[in-house]
């Protein structure tokens, strides 16, 4: 097989950012003699800087440096003298189409639901109901067969992470722990707090310490559930990077968290998670899909979901999405859990 230089473009969230990295290794798979490059923003650098199966990145800083039709332009000059033959995007934004005509691969690869389709030499269906895996591995033509496409992210930790996180954990922990993840960019996806202490609460009461999880902006969500608490529980949002609370999960009992980024860091530790479903729904392909992993989701309202990412607050001001979906609940789930993983 000829040698290809492939691009793929990946300018979303982090999550997604995560989600992507076992399409990159069925193209190495599927293109042995690749070069294999990646376009992304500095947020999810990180993420494909340590994928063992990234040869390049290209960071385009959309919102910052990087703002206006000018640098657009100068981008897509950047990407044509690469001489790319192939070309593949998961994201589906009208820029990202933009920097697809700009860029010239004759065959590039985009979704059917993707803006500007005409940018795009071949289409591929987007199905709603299929997990974001599958759905990446269409869009580069790998066979999906059973459970093949169940392949966990995989990501180089420097070994400078591992001891930073076992010193941690040796100095600051010194016991059994679950994380606790309680934060996410969309309000309505967010667990509620007053239900996440209770959970907490049942932890600290069987014998083991609760790390709390979580960006810089979480800091005050978690500084909040941990002055609930006079002992067993650590708030450390803002203190780790993405690579060390991956390193922090691989250690941990368990992971607690919403339908957000931690929970596809989880997969990439191969970590035990619990994912909590509020305004959105598993169906759209976003669940956690190790054999440690399970979610959690009230289905039966005629309200949900309300949208595909989430809100700032709930359209019916009820929130029944969460406030339904009991504390008991998920401790019968970390019991199962925990039996499962004593045996």
């Amino acid at each position: 097989m000829a040698a290809e230089n492939i691009l793929v473009i990946q300018t979303s969230f982090i999550g997604d950012a995560v989600l992507t990295l076992p399409m990159l290794e069925k193209l190495k798979e599927l293109y042995p003699k690749s070069k294999l490059s990646v376009l992304t923003i500095p947020s999810t650098e990180i993420i494909f800087a340590n994928s063992p199966f990234v040869d390049e990145l290209i960071i385009y800083d959309k919102r910052g440096k990087d703002k206006g039709l000018i640098k657009l332009f100068k981008l897509g000059k950047v990407l044509r003298d690469k001489k790319y033959t192939k070309l593949f995007s998961p994201h589906r934004s009208l820029r990202t189409a933009i920097i697809v005509l700009l860029s010239q691969v004759f065959e590039s690869t985009g979704f059917n639901n993707s803006s500007l389709l005409y940018a795009y030499k071949n289409i591929v269906e987007y199905n709603l109901n299929e997990h974001e895996v599958i759905r990446n591995f269409r869009l580069i033509d790998y066979p999906v067969e059973g459970d093949n496409w169940k392949v966990l992210p995989k990501l180089n930790i420097p070994q400078k992470s591992k001891t930073l996180i076992a010193n941690f954990i040796k100095e600051s922990i010194s016991s059994e722990y679950i994380c606790v993840a309680p934060g996410s960019v969309w309000e309505t996806k967010k667990y509620l707090e007053k239900y996440y202490i209770e959970i907490i609460k049942y932890i600290v009461s069987i014998g083991l310490k609760v790390v709390l999880i979580g960006s810089e902006k979480e800091f005050a969500a978690c500084e909040r559930i941990k002055k609930e608490f006079t002992t067993n529980v650590l708030n450390t949002a803002g203190k780790f990077s993405i690579l060390e609370t991956i390193e922090i999960f691989k250690n941990s009992k368990m992971v607690i968290c919403n339908d957000s980024a931690p929970t596809h860091f989880a997969m990439a530790a191969n970590s035990n998670v619990i994912t909590l479903f509020c305004s959105t729904v598993p169906k759209f392909g976003f669940y956690p899909y190790s054999t440690k992993s399970s979610y959690l989701s009230v289905d039966d309202l005629a309200c949900k979901p309300c949208g595909i990412h989430g809100y700032g607050k709930c359209p019916k001001n009820n929130y029944e999405c969460a406030e339904k979906l009991y504390p008991n609940i998920v401790i019968d789930e970390i019991k199962k859990i925990l039996e499962r993983t004593v045996q």
